[in-house]
């Protein structure tokens, strides 16, 4: 896991952090994807050895799938980027790299192949990847990134000018509140897996799904206002996070 991380977490940073104009960027994740495969066929990496040694080390020992770390590097280069998306599906498509290859990692990890897994994991973690963007938005927003897809921008009269960071409006609210409603759906949807997984990956999926929509929950009780105001997760989540982990069923309802 940690090993994991570290790959994603300096990707991320190599996408993100700095002043560094895009192209820089990209030469850098080019870079960095080159020691991948480096790595990968046991070649000295000399660039973040730190990285890619106990990161070669876990994908051999665990037999993990490198392309899953490939799809993660596509999403940190889109991000760069910065594209406009036209409607969920292109979101999802988007999710698709940038949050599922987490999930499939980790289901191989465990050892754990069938299609229903996978396809639940899918969606619990493309939904915590939109949640994540419901939540960030007005932060997201303020740096030029806009994850809103123009479908439901224009569903609700709006254009992208339209939405800005500490601007809520009925318009932006019920924008937010269709957005986090199939937010909810999607990680519904793939819910059950949490409950199907053995042992210690099953509680923390629990907690991750609870965790996800304890955050939809708090959007929604300030009134979807999240161009205003981040909701985050504290102290006092703890005891109700853990309590509807415990309580968690196979056809597991949110709470109204």
């Amino acid at each position: 896991m940690r090993a994991l991380y570290w790959f994603a977490r300096t990707a991320d940073d190599l996408a993100d952090e700095g002043d560094a104009p895009p192209e820089d960027r990209l030469q850098d994740l080019a870079a960095y994807r080159a020691a991948l495969e480096q790595a990968m066929a046991g070649q000295p990496v000399a660039r973040w050895p730190e990285v890619f040694e106990p990161l070669r080390q876990t994908l051999t020992r665990h037999r993990l799938d490198p392309a899953h770390l490939h799809h993660l590097l596509d999403a940190f280069e889109q991000d760069v980027r910065n594209p406009s998306y036209a409607d969920r599906a292109q979101l999802l498509d988007y999710c698709s790299r940038s949050a599922n290859p987490v999930g499939r990692l980790l289901l191989q990890l465990y050892g754990i192949g069938d299609m229903q897994a996978q396809r639940e994991s899918d969606a619990v973690c493309s939904a915590l990847q939109l949640i994540n963007f419901w939540q960030d938005l007005g932060g997201d927003l303020a740096r030029g990134r806009c994850y809103l897809p123009q479908s439901d921008l224009a569903r609700h009269g709006l254009r992208p000018p339209d939405v800005q960071p500490g601007r809520d409006t009925p318009a932006t609210r019920a924008l937010l509140r269709d957005l986090c409603t199939w937010s909810q759906a999607l990680m519904l949807q793939g819910a059950p897996l949490a409950w199907r997984l053995p042992g210690r990956i099953g509680w923390e999926l629990r907690l991750v799904v609870q965790g996800g929509l304890r955050i939809l929950e708090k959007i929604r009780r300030m009134d979807h206002a999240a161009l205003s105001v981040r909701p985050a997760l504290g102290g006092a989540d703890a005891v109700p996070l853990l309590l509807r982990a415990i309580a968690m069923r196979p056809a597991h309802k949110v709470p109204a």
